[in-house]
């Protein structure tokens, strides 16, 4: 198998890896987390220059991790879509600029079919088909898994994403930034049945475009805001650990019932979880419980690659250049583009 180095830029982390098909050789991940924390949330133009202020060194350390020179190295990838675009650019640049200087094929890669290819940096055995479930900041989707390249939809948010609600609730407890890490350890030690809140269901009507696995955020973000009005208004102290617990409990409810049914209904007897949110303790419990109820196979990435890293975008680069696949350097960036158009990326 091709052995790839990967740059991964898509939005607040610089990160560069070198990797034979499922083996990681390095990586090295630069968090721009410090950074964007004294604005509460990712600031797109900050998050492009502080790549482009990182991403040599982090080459050189990926480089240097490994022992490899340019001459072991078989192609050069990086993340082209969906992100922030100022951001995409640094890294699709850089590796486009590497790959015609040492003559090596070029890929841009899909940033959530990486997410996919995250769990089989630590589960060398799986093989498709299999259902995805992609929780993060930006993106809550449930992908029918048939081969590389080949991704079918099969439901997803209509609102917020979980990663997004679970930020959007930590600023309203006050509780800082990034919410999900820190909702997560002050979750464990609140009460999850302290108050009631709403799964967000959606409704289903005919030849609208939704998905019975379809759920929705927006409605559970209002009610833990109506929840700490309500509390506040009455000269109570807001129960911050209770209310954190109770969300957290809700959303890992709501994900795993969508994800239990999914994969029953579609004959899949393995799980295997990616994103950010997959590193979340609360969806990590109720997932691996209803799974052995249900004799099911759930698999989750190591905690270090569930956040964004350019390993899982080199797994995926490798395996797509050993079919042959490869992109033009024409290629651009897309802040949006569906999973389902991955193959658009390459020319063969």
């Amino acid at each position: 198998m091709p052995t790839v180095l990967a740059i991964e830029t898509s939005c607040d982390e610089t990160a560069v890896a070198i990797v034979n098909n499922r083996e990681i050789k390095s990586s090295i991940i630069s968090s721009q987390i410090p950074v964007h924390r004294q604005y509460g949330g990712v600031v797109p133009e900050v998050a492009s220059r502080s790549h482009l202020e990182t991403i040599n060194y982090t080459i050189s350390q990926a480089f240097e991790e490994s022992g490899l020179s340019w001459e072991q190295i078989d192609g050069v990838a990086a993340t082209s879509a969906p992100g922030l675009v100022g951001a995409l650019l640094v890294g699709l640049t850089a590796a486009k600029t590497l790959a015609m200087l040492h003559e090596k094929p070029f890929l841009g890669v899909h940033h959530l079919e990486g997410h996919i290819y995250a769990t089989y940096l630590s589960e060398p055995s799986l093989n498709p088909p299999f259902l995805s479930l992609l929780v993060s900041g930006g993106h809550t989707s449930f992908i029918h898994v048939r081969e590389c390249g080949n991704y079918e939809t099969l439901g997803g948010t209509r609102d917020d994403a979980a990663g997004e609600a679970f930020d959007k609730v930590a600023r309203l407890l006050k509780l800082g930034y990034p919410g999900g890490p820190i909702i997560d350890q002050i979750a464990k030690e609140g009460n999850p049945l302290a108050f009631a809140l709403p799964e967000g269901r959606v409704s289903l009507p005919n030849n609208a475009g939704f998905h019975r696995y379809d759920a929705s955020f927006s409605g559970l973000k209002t009610a833990v805001l109506r929840l700490v009005q309500n509390i506040e208004a009455e000269g109570r102290e807001v129960p911050v650990r209770d209310v954190a617990a109770s969300f957290q409990h809700t959303v890992a409810r709501a994900l795993t019932k969508r994800t239990i049914a999914c994969a029953l209904d579609y004959g899949l007897n393995t799980i295997a979880i990616g994103g950010g949110v997959a590193a979340n303790s609360g969806l990590r419990s109720h997932l691996s419980v209803a799974c052995a109820e249900n004799n099911l196979r759930v698999l989750f990435p190591p905690l270090k690659y569930c956040t964004d890293n350019a390993a899982m975008i080199g797994c995926a680069a490798s395996e797509h250049l050993a079919l042959g696949h490869t992109s033009p350097l024409t290629l651009g960036v897309h802040s949006r583009l569906a999973l389902t158009q991955v193959m658009s990326l390459y020319q063969n």
